[in-house]
């Protein structure tokens, strides 16, 4: 071994961004990779077995981030990557001018790194958060690296 100058790159500990999964194990509404892109199944159908061989799923998925339609066809037989998506909800504190949100973790943590998201959603939270005495909960879904605010409450005390 002397004289080896191989670099070796880490690797991170913990969960990977995606996971494979049989295709014909998919069920509408779980996850799925399309694309590349983190979706929503939204519709599946199984076509038959054909004259060579396997029986095809197509999938309609929803990009979770963007709302964009993807669709894939896949063997029912083969893996295909599922994300691992992670909910959490955490407390608004405030929206600075350039729209990035100050939220607040359960352990009392602050993160000012999401932006308030565009269009009726951003609307209603930036009206939530005008209320008095109003406590805002925004529910931040996170999968392959990205983040983004999709929903919002108003906590009751």
């Amino acid at each position: 071994m002397e004289g080896d100058d191989s670099e070796y790159q880490s690797a991170s500990a913990g969960a990977s961004a995606t996971y494979p999964v049989q295709c014909s194990a998919l069920r509408k509404n779980g996850h799925v990779m399309i694309k590349g892109r983190p979706c929503k199944v939204i519709e599946m159908s199984t076509s038959k077995t054909g004259k060579h061989g396997h029986a095809k799923v197509h999938l309609v998925g929803l990009d979770i981030f963007t709302q964009k339609k993807y669709e894939d066809l896949c063997p029912s037989t083969h893996n295909i990557d599922v994300p691992n998506v992670t909910r959490t909800d955490l407390q608004l504190i405030d929206i600075s001018d350039d729209g990035f949100a100050s939220l607040m973790t359960d352990k009392g943590d602050t993160r000012d790194d999401l932006k308030i998201p565009e269009g009726e959603l951003g609307a209603k939270i930036r009206d939530e958060f005008k209320k008095p005495d109003a406590s805002v909960i925004v529910t931040v879904l996170s999968a392959v690296g990205e983040e983004a605010i999709i929903a919002s409450k108003l906590a009751t005390s």
